[in-house]
């Protein structure tokens, strides 16, 4: 029997929300996001607001190939058939002076209603609406970009160090979210805002980006998902096609692979080649 690699079939769903890559940052993983890309496709794709760092790109150009190798991906994807629509955020709020316009195929809402394959109704929004710092402190909310930048700076560093001893990612800002009271009531002053809107406008659920926090749960009978981010995480969010919702941690799904990767009898280059192969 041989053991040469085979690259993973590609999955099919009927729609699949991806938000907060921050093309245009040296933090953006855009070249996971790509591998995430050639395994994944759907129906209707929405990026979900910070697709584009339009506030790093004002400081300072950052655009390697892996960041238009991703905006390449998605319009390759456009020309095949796929839907595919862009809720801006905060990041790239350029575009919200463009509402229904096409660019290349892709449309830009302010915001939408997606109903799924069961029927329900969800508002998709950015979030970052419902963040009183941006949307109050704009001051304040540049300040926080920045340390974020020097969390995640320091953060590389720490896990090249993990790397070398064998150790896997570890995201010291997602622990800090999870562990400091301030950002945990952050996260569930957003997460009832958001869900509270969603109420609002008749929906029985919300997708949002914005706060890099990836989870699906449910607010006082309203559905909240939050579809994560590309600087970290690596997350996406996956409507099935009965309607149901997968949460793809990607990061995750890559590292499961080269553990499993020795007993298949392949090494974890075979493992990371199935990736590229694809």
């Amino acid at each position: 029997m041989s053991n040469t690699p085979q690259a993973p079939a590609a999955r099919h769903f009927r729609t699949l929300f991806i938000s907060d890559v921050h093309l245009g940052s040296k933090a953006a993983q855009a070249d996971l996001l790509v591998d995430f890309l050639r395994l994944h496709d759907a129906e209707t794709i929405y990026l979900v607001g910070d697709i584009v760092d339009g506030w790093r790109l004002k400081r300072s150009w950052h655009w390697p190939q892996s960041h238009n190798d991703v905006v390449q991906k998605l319009l390759r994807k456009a020309r095949k058939g796929s839907r595919i629509v862009y809720i801006p955020g905060n990041h790239d709020e350029f575009l919200r002076d463009f509402p229904g316009e096409h660019f290349g195929g892709v449309e830009v809402k302010l915001n939408d209603v997606h109903e799924t394959a069961d029927g329900r109704r969800f508002l998709v929004i950015h979030g970052d609406e419902f963040d009183i710092v941006v949307r109050n402190a704009r001051v304040i909310a540049y300040l926080g970009d920045w340390a974020y930048d020097m969390a995640i700076a320091i953060n590389l560093v720490f896990n090249r160090v993990r790397r070398r001893l064998g150790f896997s990612y570890w995201s010291f800002s997602s622990w800090a979210k999870l562990k400091v009271k301030n950002a945990v009531n952050f996260i569930g002053a957003f997460e009832t805002a958001l869900a509270e809107e969603a109420q609002r406008q008749g929906c029985d659920g919300v997708i949002c980006g914005h706060i890099h926090h990836a989870v699906m749960n449910e607010r006082s009978g309203i559905e909240y998902v939050n579809t994560g981010d590309w600087v970290e995480s690596c997350t996406a969010v996956a409507e099935r096609h009965d309607g149901s919702f997968e949460l793809i941690r990607w990061a995750e799904v890559l590292a499961e692979r080269k553990v499993m990767a020795p007993r298949n009898g392949w090494s974890k280059a075979d493992a990371e080649n199935t990736v590229e192969a694809a």
